[in-house]
Order: structure tokens, then sequence, then C-alpha cells
């Protein structure tokens, strides 16, 4: 699959799911990749944190790749960088944001001098090989959210990224109706957008809503507060200094990614006017009216600041009339996560308010009416639904096409899509996939270590270990020990029958080493599968004395 005369779209992740965003466009033998995102695990992946795409398609491409561009500093945009980047060997480009984000990534693993990253103002253009770019500011939850206008010799693309409107951000300065409308004006084929909440019927609301919502929650707590968000929303931050000021309260920082943004912002020119932190020990001899924690964890990660002081792990502590803020959305599939954390809160006479009770969050993504107001500014010919899994996508481009947009096409993962000419067309499949972080080491998602260790958790493992002689006679008895096997309080018993199959398939099936292995194996899970229902892994070792 080499680009002819054509424009090609290709994504790798982040079409058919809400995350991982990896996305290709293609044309005159060149690619082109805008961003490089991970997601987070969920428990399936046992003992796994970070999610990544397989970028098998490109890599054997390499050469043909230009760069990448990143719309903006989001983990599910940048998250993968300093785990795939390295190898693909291309230049990156972002805004001053996201570049100091991706900075801090590549220092952290030693990759400094082997990623270049080059910075792009805000609005800047550039020209990689036969792809023209220009950053158009949009509004988002972290500083510097653009879209990327994309000119090729066969038409441009507008590629929204994560977007909304807001008519009152607090930080940057997005375009605006006018500046889109232009944007509309020079001919626009396609619009590659972000279908995050097409089924939202209302507008996804301002940051300023949210300000006055906790002004009014924080203010009038008694006790102790902890607000909990997401730790890139930097302008979530800023209204958190300012909410601190409007009542009252010192502002204390729990959690190292917090810390991070808060630093990186500065360095650019944002939270200049963010109040100064204490530290724990000063938060925890103030008066419990004058202090507003923000913490990370809201989506329940077990590590996070708020689980810690949850359960009281932590040197900062709740008491009974306390107030936890989760002023973030809460992201499906983690409501065990949360629901373990808020029930610990309530167990300690903690108070609590979410989304749902109070105006203490706003969405970074468009709702249906700021869909439709794009697609009458930007006119594409062709909606391109991502950022979202197939329900939302198909959703989109059914909204789109009703909305005006002449023609669409519903993609996933994995399909290649002729943009032009005369598309969009789907012409054929790619090999996409994820892969995993396991401690320093990155695997195949659904390869042998995950499906070994997921057998693991499901029936545990017995070790079985005998000495033989010549004759295959069992020397000195048999030796078991057994984990996350559910016996329990008859471990005693089962291993004396286990240690006896052992032994009585050792006379069985004397001969061959591997035959002699396996009806060791299969005698000793069977007698586990009597006792428990269970077919645990079971291991053989045979010494010969």
């Amino acid at each position: 699959m080499k680009p002819g005369k054509e424009l090609l779209f290709l994504a790798l992740g982040g079409s058919g799911e809400i995350g991982m965003n990896v996305n290709l466009y293609g044309c005159d033998g060149k690619w082109i990749m805008v961003d490089l995102g991970m997601t987070f695990a969920d428990p399936a992946y046992p003992g796994i944190d970070l999610v990544l795409p397989d970028l098998a398609f490109i890599e054997e491409r390499r050469n043909d790749l230009l760069g990448i561009v990143l719309t903006h500093g989001h983990e599910d945009h940048i998250g993968a960088i300093p785990y795939l980047a390295h190898d693909l060997g291309v230049p990156l480009y972002a805004t001053p944001f996201t570049a100091g984000l991706i900075a801090e990534k590549l220092q952290e693993e030693g990759l400094t001098e082997d990623v270049k990253v080059n910075v792009i103002d805000i609005g800047g253009t550039m020209q990689i090989g036969p792809f023209g770019f220009r950053f158009v500011p949009l509004a988002h939850s972290i500083p510097e959210g653009n879209a990327l206008l994309i000119e090729t010799p066969y038409g441009k693309i507008f590629h929204t990224g994560d977007w909304k409107l807001d008519e009152f951000p607090q930080l940057g300065d997005p375009a605006d109706e006018g500046e889109l409308i232009k944007v509309g004006d020079e001919g626009i084929l396609a619009l590659v957008c972000d279908s995050t909440n097409v089924f939202q019927e209302e507008a996804s609301g301002s940051e300023e809503e949210v300000r006055k919502g906790l002004d009014e929650v924080i203010g009038r707590a008694e006790g102790r507060v902890l607000v909990t968000t997401f730790a890139s929303n930097a302008a979530r931050l800023r209204t958190l200094g300012n909410v601190a000021r409007d009542t009252g309260r010192q502002v204390c920082v729990a959690g190292r990614s917090l810390d991070r943004i808060l630093r990186v912002a500065r360095s650019v020119g944002y939270l200049l006017d963010f109040p100064d932190t204490i530290d724990f020990e000063a938060a925890m001899q103030l008066p419990r009216r004058e202090v507003m924690i923000i913490a990370t964890g809201g989506q329940g990660e077990y590590r996070a600041a708020l689980a810690r002081i949850a359960f009281d792990q932590h040197k900062l502590k709740l008491a009974d009339g306390d107030l936890v803020v989760f002023s973030s959305k809460q992201i499906p599939g983690n409501e065990i996560a949360i629901g373990r954390i808020q029930n610990e809160l309530a167990a300690r006479g903690v108070h609590m308010i979410t989304d749902r009770q109070a105006d203490v969050h706003v969405s970074g993504h468009p709702g249906r009416p700021e869909l439709a107001a794009m697609y009458r500014w930007i006119r594409p010919e062709i909606i391109v639904p991502v950022h979202g899994e197939l329900r939302h996508m198909a959703e989109h481009d059914g909204f789109a096409r009703a909305n005006g947009v002449p023609r669409g096409i519903l993609q996933k993962n994995g399909d290649v899509i002729r943009l032009a000419p005369d598309g969009p067309k789907k012409i054929g499949e790619e090999r996409v996939g994820r892969l995993i972080l396991d401690g320093d080491v990155i695997l195949a998602a659904d390869g042998s270590t995950m499906n070994e260790r997921r057998k693991l958790g499901q029936n545990g493992t017995i070790s079985v270990a005998l000495a033989l002689d010549d004759a295959d006679r069992v020397q000195g008895g048999v030796e078991i020990s057994i984990q996350g096997v559910p016996v329990e309080e008859d471990r005693e018993a089962f291993l004396e029958e286990a240690c006896e199959a052992a032994a009585s398939a050792a006379r069985a099936n004397s001969g061959r080493e591997d035959k002699l292995k396996e009806g060791i194996r299969l005698a000793v899970r069977r007698c586990a599968t009597e006792w428990t229902g269970k077919k645990p892994i079971v291991e053989v070792l045979i010494v010969r004395v």
C-alpha cells in the first residue's frame, strides 16, 4: 500500500473506540501521521496500565512517513510518543504547550536527543512534503487545542482534533465563527471530526458556567474541600484557582500529573495567575474552612491521590463533614472503581457532589448544536467521523448528512479510505491492533503473556515437584504448592490427595519424560477440578536422582 495520485485516510486508532488516536493521511507516495495516543487498560488486561496502538503498518513503511503532527496534549493523542515515536524516526510538530508536555515525556524516557520536536507557533503554518498544514485554534479542555487545515494537491482536509465551542474560554483564543467561515470559504473536501458527544442534544457549555457552579457549591461548604478533575484540564485548574480566591481558601495540589501540567503551563505563559500552593503539612494545619485540595483520581485510579486519601493512605486527610467535588465526567467503564472510592468516602461521612447534582463540569467535546454549526461554517463535501465508538460515528455520519453534508463514510481502524479522486470510498483494509506496556516491555495485547496471565487470574496455578530415580520411582515424596486455587480450609486435605494423584500418575506413566510429565499434569489438574470445579495451570518439575 503506497499512496498514488490520490488522497488517502487510514486510522490506526481512535475510530471504533474512544482513545488511542492515530490517523494517517497519504498522497503522492508519502504518509503523514496526525496524533499518536494511548488508552488506559481495563480489567481485560490484568497488571497493565497503558495500551498502545500497533503501528506495524506504518513501521513497515517508515521510509515514506514524513512526520507526526499533534493536535493537542491529551494522553489519547500524545501518550504513545515516548514508547513508539523513536522507532518511527521522524520529526514531531506541535504548538508550545503540547511540545512542552511531549518534552517532559521524552526526558523521562531518556529520549530527548533521539526524537526531534519542532515547536510551531499558535496559528502557524508549515509544509511537509506534499502536505501543507495550518494550526487553527479551537476551544477544548486543555490549552492549545488545534484543528488542522491540511492542504494537498487533491483537496483540503479540516481535521478538528478534540474541540468544542466556548464563548467565554478561560485559556487561549480559539477561532470564532467568522474565522471558521473563512476556512470554509477556501473549499473543504473533507471534515474529519470528533464524534464523542454526538448523542448529546445540548451544547457542551462554557467553562464560565463551571466557575459559577463551583463558587456556589464550595462557597457553602463548612469543612475541608477536595476537588478532583482531569489533570490535563488546565482551563479547569484556572477556574479552580479563581474559585479558591472567591471562597477564601488556599490551594493544595495532590498528584504528580497535576504538578506537571502546572509546571508546563507556566513555562509557556499559562496559569501565571494561579494561586501559590501550600504543601500537605500546611494544608492539614489550616482551619478546615480555609483549604481546597485539587487531586487526581476522579476516574477511580487506585494509585492516584484521591484513592489514597479515601483509604487513609495519604498525608492529606478527609473526615466527617468534608466535601469532595467530582469536577469531571465519569468515563464509561470506570463506574465500579469510582463507586469503590465513593463508598469509602461515604463511610467516613464525607459529602460528595458530581456533575449530576450541580454545574461542576462541562465537556470538552461538541454536542449536536456545535456539530451542526461546524457543518454550516466549514461546508465540507465529505464527513469522516472519528474519535468515537462505531455507534457514535454511525450517528455522526447520519447527523451530518441530515444537516447538509453531501457525502460521508463510516470507517473504522484499518480501513483505507480514498477521499479523492472520486471519494469517499473504502479501497482496502490494513492490519491494526493493540500493544500493551507491561513493566518496561511492549507486547501484543492478546499474545501469549497476556493470555497466560488471564488464565492464572481465572484459575490459579499449581506447581508439582518430584524426584525420580532411573526406574521412575518417586524418591522422597511429592512437593506441591498452589496459588489462587480455592481450597482454603481444605488445603491440607487437597494437597495430600493431589500428591497421591501425582505419585500414582508417575507410576502409571513411566517411560518417556514428556509422557510422564503430561500424565502427572493431567492427574493433578483432574484432582483440582474435582475439588474446585476450576482448571488451574499445572507446572511439573522432575528432578532425577
